[in-house]
């Protein structure tokens, strides 16, 4: 019974509410978003963001240049990782999904290095140590300017921070996903519209019914 208790405490107190885990957590997240841009890369699958805007990493593997990718996601990365610092919510979308999944990436294939995308194993090692570093940055700037503050952790990860305005983007989405192709345009429609039935925000149903029609009808 003691056994469980200090088990607990240390789960509770030592663990899930202690700055060392916080760079863990950013490690494994970065590895698996990083690997999915990866599996992108060799198979044409697996990315992990919107359509727009892996369209722009798409563009630089089709020869149009990884500029406009790398500027787009490195300034998503830089912006999110100083929010985390200072106000203690690390948001997933800007910093790990644009800013590790498509920002360093695109500069990394710019600077002529392909290994890191190419090979499954490198690419889960890369993403890793990249968030690493930004977990260790984040508590780092956190310790020397606001501390803890009110946060209950050293900082928070969370999905959509301060993104809830982002009901009303599902007519932007829909449009990126006419002009991706027909079929994941359509998919898109549908979703949206089944979302809209069941009163929920149509950006979800846009963007995972883009996905099943995408599957079935890759963008050449």
């Amino acid at each position: 019974m003691e056994n469980q208790t200090e088990t607990k405490k240390f789960l509770k107190v030592d663990f899930w509410y202690s700055d060392w885990s916080f760079p863990l957590f950013t490690a494994l997240i970065a590895s698996g978003i990083f690997t999915g841009t990866h599996m992108y890369y060799v198979y044409g699958t697996g990315a992990f963001n919107e359509i727009s805007i892996v369209a722009m990493l798409k563009s630089g593997m089709n020869g149009g240049g990884y500029g406009a990718a790398a500027a787009f996601g490195a300034s998503f990365l830089f912006a999110r990782i100083l929010e985390g610092s200072l106000v203690g919510i690390l948001d997933i979308g800007g910093s790990m999904m644009t800013g590790i999944g498509i920002g360093v990436p695109a500069m990394i294939l710019a600077g002529g290095f392909t290994l890191p995308l190419k090979s499954f194993p490198v690419a889960l090692i890369t993403g890793a140590l990249l968030g690493l570093a930004i977990g260790f940055i984040i508590i780092g700037i956190r310790k020397a300017t606001v501390g803890k503050g009110g946060s209950t952790f050293g900082a928070d990860i969370m999905m959509g921070a301060g993104n809830s305005s982002g009901r009303f983007f599902g007519p932007l989405v829909i449009l990126s996903a006419i002009a991706a192709s027909i079929p994941v345009g359509i998919g898109s429609i549908l979703g949206a519209l089944v979302f809209y039935k069941f009163d929920k925000p149509i950006i979800g149903g846009a963007i995972i019914g883009a996905m099943i029609l995408g599957f079935f009808f890759p963008i050449a």
